[in-house]
């Protein structure tokens, strides 16, 4: 298992009694519908007398999705004091049970969008995505990468998007933690670790407002700080489906069976050697001379990877702090004073980020907002979030074992990268896929990358042993699905089917 310290344990426990203290108590009485005005959106309203959880949402916003027969619903669930979760719901049919139950595990304010399946809403499995930071919205994902519409050629409006994930699966769009997106209260979590008893929490909130999604395949894709998000969040579902197995944990087991993390952040030692290798080695632009190699890997050897060991062999959060501040001043920074270029897309100049942001000044519209009933302005990754994390050294620490036990357990899991992106660039993820312990790690290692074609047109190289798949994709950032939208959502959709990729 990735490290765990006395530190670390002590805020979750806080965080878990701070979401025990925040759960309503039990009530009586019956339920009650209502309508309500608040700062002028008029919602529906329906309070669920056992837990005291009120559901205020409006109906059909016609934001994003616009598929004709598509209704949607958005607004909020608030479960406590300053606990209000926004959700967005798109569905093809009335998707609010005429007589709704919410759970009593409703511990989390976290922003959420829902959009059903185009294709066969009513059987097609059920996928969260979630954007990394840590603390960045998932409307990045969602309005740039695979949601359901796009910003298209400049324009200030949004057009639906022919790939995206929702053309196969019902999508679920998480902002975490609380205070990112349209979420906002109080935040409590630090740390990755802290963070998925809330993922959970909301999922299972989900399941008990749409029940007709228990039992259904169940997929977490994540990029970026996905690669701490992703086999936490899935070794936490697994945890709990044990728990709830064995009468311990109350709650509905949920059937994961796919798991995708593109350009991920998954463990600091391999990744950050990986920053030299990827400046002088990548096909795109030379960022280090043989001479720059040479001296930023002998810093690396001296300074850096000395603090990475104290921090995974002491674990506590100065030593995890510490070890963030050399490698961040010594190597990540330098290089990127090295030369001009956009971390997140060497073949773009640092003054010219890609991809386009129009979706921010779409989202910051009043109208927009009072369309999908937001009650708070939108932040796409705020620094409050940001920080928490790095003051227990959270990025430092690796969860490359969390990744190992959530392979060896089965789940179908897919690590992949485009080739264009530095800030977690794919030499980095190829080299944690390696080091992924499993039965089949030694044919992993043996096996060479082979073409990955969709419609016969090669887009990347991959390599698959069993539940387990490497992917490289061509002429892609940081943001793959956005670079490369047909490929990822033939990837998307081969790792929801439970199988190793394949050419098409």
């Amino acid at each position: 298992m990735h490290i765990s310290t006395a530190s670390m344990a002590a805020g979750l426990s806080a965080t878990l009694a701070t979401l025990a203290a925040a759960l309503p108590g039990p009530a009586s009485g019956l339920d009650k519908r209502y309508t309500e005005e608040r700062n002028g959106i008029n919602y529906n309203v329906f309070e669920h007398a056992d837990t005291r959880s009120k559901l205020s949402f409006v109906n059909n916003s016609g934001i994003c999705e616009t598929t004709s027969g598509v209704n949607q619903y958005s607004g909020y669930i608030s479960v406590g004091p300053d606990m209000n979760m926004f959700f967005w719901q798109v569905a093809s049919f009335l998707m609010i049970p005429a007589a709704p139950t919410l759970s009593p595990l409703l511990l989390t304010d976290n922003s959420v969008r829902f959009f059903e399946a185009r294709d066969n809403p009513t059987t097609a499995p059920l996928a969260t995505w979630f954007n990394g930071g840590p603390g960045c919205s998932s409307m990045i994902g969602l309005f740039q990468e695979n949601g359901p519409c796009q910003f298209y050629n400049g324009s200030s409006t949004p057009s639906l998007n022919p790939y995206s994930f929702n053309n196969y699966a019902n999508m679920l769009y998480i902002d975490q933690p609380i205070g990112v997106g349209f979420s906002y209260g109080n935040d409590t979590v630090n740390s990755t670790v802290s963070a998925a008893p809330q993922v959970w929490a909301l999922l299972q909130s989900f399941y008990a407002q749409f029940p007709q999604y228990e039992s259904r395949d169940f997929g977490i894709f994540t990029e970026s700080y996905g690669g701490h998000y992703g086999p936490e969040f899935a070794s936490y579902v697994q945890q709990q489906n044990a728990g709830i197995k064995a009468g311990n944990v109350t709650g509905e087991p949920i059937n994961l069976v796919a798991v995708g993390i593109n350009n991920g952040w998954f463990e600091s030692k391999m990744q950050y050697r990986a920053y030299i290798d990827y400046s002088a080695n990548n096909s795109y632009k030379q960022i280090l001379t043989p001479e720059d190699y040479s001296e930023y890997m002998n810093t690396y050897i001296s300074d850096c990877e000395p603090a990475i060991n104290g921090c995974y062999s002491g674990g506590t959060d100065d030593l995890c702090s510490g070890a963030q501040d050399t490698r961040v001043q010594d190597i990540e920074n330098a290089i990127m004073g090295e030369a001009d270029f956009d971390p997140y897309d060497v073949r773009q100049l640092s003054n010219d980020p890609y991809p386009p942001g129009q979706y921010k000044n779409y989202l910051a519209k009043q109208s927009v907002q009072k369309a999908i009933g937001a009650q708070s302005s939108y932040q796409e990754c705020p620094s409050a979030a940001y920080q928490k994390f790095s003051n227990t050294g959270d990025n430092t620490r690796s969860f490359l074992d969390t990744l190992s036990d959530v392979v060896q357990s089965g789940v179908t899991v897919l690590v992949w990268a485009g080739d264009a992106d530095w800030i977690c660039n794919y030499m980095g993820v190829q080299a944690v896929a390696n080091a992924v312990d499993f039965d089949g790690s030694d044919e992993l290692n043996a096996k060479d990358l082979q073409p990955y074609t969709v419609n016969r047109k090669e887009t990347g190289k991959y390599k698959t042993v069993k539940n387990f798949t490497y992917l490289q994709v061509y002429a892609a950032g940081h943001e793959v699905p956005y670079y490369q939208p047909e490929t990822a959502l033939q990837v998307f959709m081969q790792t929801m089917q439970k199988k190793g990729i394949s050419s098409t």
